[in-house]
């Protein structure tokens, strides 16, 4: 009967793993570039589609979490455009203190929340972390 459970190390082993060293080498490798021991290699060609599918799950919700880090500079943009519009009609000069101004306190939060997402990195892909 083939196996359907999860395997933790194996999915683990998938999360890390650089798949275009692999095509280029011939062999797998760790993304920080280790190449994968003979034990490694030999567990990741144990893999299950029941390990694949974990870790095509896990990457799913990776991308989730990554997302507003990503849209975060288009999304600041959006955000400030109808202050600097409320500066120019005022015809104040147009910088980010005087916005900040004439925002409401839920207005200051989400700037600061965008704000932050464009200075903060996002964490790596690893496995059972997202």
């Amino acid at each position: 009967m083939p196996q359907t459970e999860i395997r933790p190390e194996i999915v683990a082993l998938l999360c890390d793993a650089n798949f275009k060293h692999f095509l280029e080498t011939g062999t797998w490798s760790h993304r920080d570039g280790r190449p994968f021991s003979k034990k490694e290699q030999t567990l990741i060609f144990q893999a299950t589609r029941a390990d694949l599918e974990e870790l095509k799950a896990q990457h799913s919700r990776y991308l989730e979490y990554v997302r507003p880090y990503e849209e975060a500079p288009e999304a600041i943009q959006r955000f400030l455009a109808p202050f600097m519009e409320q500066l120019e009609e005022k015809n104040e000069e147009k910088n980010l203190g005087n916005a900040h101004e004439i925002m409401t306190e839920d207005e200051r939060a989400e700037f600061n929340r965008l704000l932050g997402l464009m200075s903060d990195h996002p964490r790596p892909f690893t496995a059972y972390a997202f």
